[in-house]
């Protein structure tokens, strides 16, 4: 099964959110992929051959990356020995993980 965006994420990147910012736990900052450019991410990554099951969509900006699983369940799993083993569950939604969202400065 081939996992997909959530449809709160599309909704929440095309309503203007933050891309970059802090959160709340970790991973303590996040850079968002915009939408269009997750398919060709996830290709270089090589995310379905490494850690399949996941869908990236963003990073913290050091090394890990955020990751979708088929249930919507928000990830993080390292670029370097990427594979489900690591996989760390963060969020049990988008709109969880969302909710720990902060500006820069706030």
């Amino acid at each position: 099964m081939k996992v997909q965006l959530p449809k709160y994420y599309l909704s929440y990147f095309t309503s203007g959110g933050l891309v970059e910012g802090f959160v709340d736990g970790p991973p303590g900052y996040f850079v968002l992929w915009p939408p269009d450019s997750i398919e060709q991410n996830n290709s270089e990554l090589e995310v379905e051959k490494y850690a399949p099951g996941f869908l990236g969509f963003g990073g913290d900006g050091g090394g890990e990356f955020l990751a979708f699983d088929e249930t919507g369940a928000v990830f993080m799993l390292p670029m370097i020995g990427m594979e489900p083993e690591q996989a760390d569950k963060i969020a049990e939604s988008w709109e969880e993980f969302e909710q720990r969202l902060r500006a820069p400065g706030t």
